[in-house]
């Protein structure tokens, strides 16, 4: 995905969240993160929005951290949510392309990574908050999908901190169902390693296989949806390794 792409998925995400948040009440819990009402899952995106906008805006080349989550409940949580939101995407908009600024995965460049990455963050945050207020989920395009089961296995899981391991070494096959898109996972002591394939060869070996449409994998990897929600062939123990200890905390 483009640059472009990803900065017009984050605001329309970002206004889906807010959305949601507003309909939902801020005590409403979260289903997907049941350690949070909708204050809290608030107060954590607004800071990651402001932390990422600063990287940019202010050209810190080097690791700063978050500011805090703001004090505020209520209508005024939500009214700057929304304004932090606003303000991301517009950094990002205005952002020169050869803009210089810490990040923390490979891309083509810092301005390609934070909007990437901001755009999957807040995508993921959306699902919470419409998880709290009930009814249907909005569907993730394809494409964003894609792109976001890819920066998930070959850009967050690749870090060291990855708790994806396993002492006896698997393959799990990621597979979309409404695309030609595939990933080979292999799970070790060591950080996953992931490939990705396009028309992969259906005889090739793996010890587990997770197919789904790519919007339900997406969400399912992100631990969102339950792996109940795809087709799970073969072991399902890599797919259990990947339930447990995939989920991604902010530190």
């Amino acid at each position: 995905m483009k640059i472009t792409e990803h900065i017009a998925a984050l605001a329309a995400e970002g206004r889906l969240l807010a959305d949601a948040a507003g309909e939902a009440g801020p005590g409403a819990p979260v289903p997907t993160c049941p350690d949070w009402q909708v204050r809290d899952l608030l107060r954590h995106t607004a800071m990651v929005h402001a932390w990422a906008a600063a990287f940019v805006r202010e050209g810190h080349t080097s690791y700063v951290p978050d500011g805090g989550e703001p004090e505020l409940d209520g209508p005024e949580l939500l009214a700057h949510f929304r304004a932090g939101h606003r303000l991301l995407v517009e950094t990002l908009e205005k952002a020169p392309r050869d803009v210089e600024c810490w990040s923390f995965l490979p891309a083509p460049s810092p301005l390609a990574f934070w909007a990437r990455r901001q755009a999957h963050e807040t995508t993921i945050h959306r699902v919470d908050a419409e998880s709290a207020r009930g009814g249907e989920l909005s569907p993730v395009a394809p494409a964003l999908a894609l792109d976001g089961i890819d920066e998930l296995l070959r850009g967050m899981h690749a870090r060291p901190k990855s708790r994806v391991r396993t002492g006896t070494p698997r393959t799990l096959r990621i597979r979309a169902t409404d695309t030609d898109a595939a990933w080979t996972v292999r799970l070790s002591a060591e950080p996953p390693v992931a490939v990705r394939e396009e028309a992969p060869d259906p005889t090739s070996a793996a010890d587990c296989e997770l197919s789904g449409p790519a919007g339900t994998l997406y969400l399912a990897l992100w631990n969102r949806l339950p792996l109940t929600a795809l087709t799970v062939t073969g072991d399902e123990e890599p797919a259990r390794i990947w339930r447990d200890n995939s989920s991604i905390t902010w530190s």
